[in-house]
């Protein structure tokens, strides 16, 4: 797996856990994230990890990058995300705080774990 498939698949996990969220109740994380990416299952297969910069905006989660990125934040800070290049997609969950956040990820052939901090 590349970089950039690493990349989409952190940032799926950033958006996967908001389900049934308004997103207009989460804009208290708008704004722009870093988020670094570990991969756990898939080493040697996947590449080790990567880092991915992308923008919460009324809770709605988007790339600010290349990679495509869809996904909301719930007003409790629950993430979810879907995350994709071409034809490869990956899925993402977890949570954000006020400044930070982290879960996991997972991909067709690779999954691990994510962080991100608010910039």
């Amino acid at each position: 797996m590349s970089n950039i498939a690493i990349r989409f698949a952190a940032v799926a996990l950033l958006a996967v856990t908001a389900l049934g969220s308004t997103p207009a109740a989460a804009d208290s994380f708008d704004g722009t994230w870093t988020v670094n990416i570990v991969t756990r299952k898939g080493v040697g297969i996947c590449d080790s990890g990567g880092t991915l910069p992308i923008l919460v905006s009324n809770g709605r989660v988007a790339s600010s990058g290349q990679i495509a990125v869809n996904g909301q934040v719930a007003q409790s800070g629950g993430i979810s995300v879907v995350v994709g290049q071409g034809v490869r997609r990956a899925t993402g969950c977890g949570r954000l705080g006020e400044t930070s956040g982290s879960g996991t990820w997972r991909g067709s052939m690779c999954s691990g774990t994510w962080t991100a901090q608010k910039i």
